[in-house]
């Protein structure tokens, strides 16, 4: 009995650490699947300053053994703002479908002589992440760090923010989102501010307006610098974001989509 009893205690120890490395959250999802593509231009005040492309692969990757959506950004300058200052940054996250969490992230920043890779491999079992990064002229980096539960990076933390349901929030109401960013973890509050019209390049749509307020930062002017606003339908894609920047004005305005899972909500004259 005294041998049975040790035995029986590493077997159930066993058995309670493989269910719990084997679970993770489920989110419901009818906003987007693959296949997605949204176009948007960049106004830095009144000029055409970038253009941006944000889309989803229209198959699936598997990252840590889960399906994921690959969501890409990537956005580049245009005309005069090109040949002052050249950008060539793309965004990259492996979204896990059924948790709508991060398993792997990718940077790819080219900004003036500005040279950035990063790689980060997200373990949701034992909230760790492991950072690989280069930048111009320099060995490269690995490094580990310890992440919260149901940490986002910035890509999935958009398409997070598509799947909640608006519709029995009041204005003021907030919810948090927790990422990682930068090797740093951070609690990112977003308020919900109630619905609007707005008018972008693809039209006058109804609208969902959000403020995610940023933490200090040497960007963003001041905590309530960003506006974002989610099509007021089942797809909740942005269709306009307005950001207040140290630097002036900046608009980020939809003027294409394709393949959207359910139909756009376009205002009537």
């Amino acid at each position: 009995m005294k041998k049975f009893f040790p035995l029986v205690l590493v077997a159930l120890i066993a058995i309670v650490g493989f269910v719990t490395k084997d679970r993770m959250r489920s989110v419901a999802n009818d906003s987007f699947s693959a296949g997605e593509v949204l176009k948007y231009k960049v106004h830095y005040g009144p000029i055409n300053a970038a253009e941006a492309v944000i889309d989803i692969a229209p198959t699936l990757h598997r990252v840590n053994d889960r399906p994921c959506y690959r969501a890409t950004v990537y956005g580049k300058t245009i005309g005069s703002f090109d040949m002052f200052l050249r950008i060539r940054d793309t965004w990259q996250s492996y979204i896990d479908t059924a948790a709508i969490l991060p398993q792997r992230s990718f940077r790819n920043i080219e900004e003036g002589n500005y040279r950035k890779r990063e790689t980060v491999d997200f373990d949701h079992y034992q909230n760790t992440v492991v950072v690989e990064k280069k930048k111009k002229n320099r060995n490269k980096e690995v490094k580990n760090y310890k992440i919260p539960e149901n940490v986002q990076d910035i890509v999935s933390g958009f398409y997070y923010l598509r799947t909640l349901d608006y519709d029995h929030m009041r204005i003021g109401d907030k919810v948090v989102v927790r990422g990682f960013f930068d090797e740093e973890n951070f609690n990112m509050e977003v308020i919900y501010k109630g619905r609007e019209v707005v008018s972008t390049k693809a039209g006058n749509i109804r609208a969902i307006k959000l403020i995610p307020r940023m933490p200090k930062n040497e960007m963003f002017n001041g905590e309530n610098s960003i506006k974002v606003y989610l099509s007021d339908d089942r797809n909740k894609i942005p269709v306009l974001i307005e950001a207040e920047m140290f630097v002036g004005s900046v608009k980020v305005n939809l003027y294409e989509y394709k393949n959207l899972r359910n139909n756009l909500s376009l205002a009537r004259n």
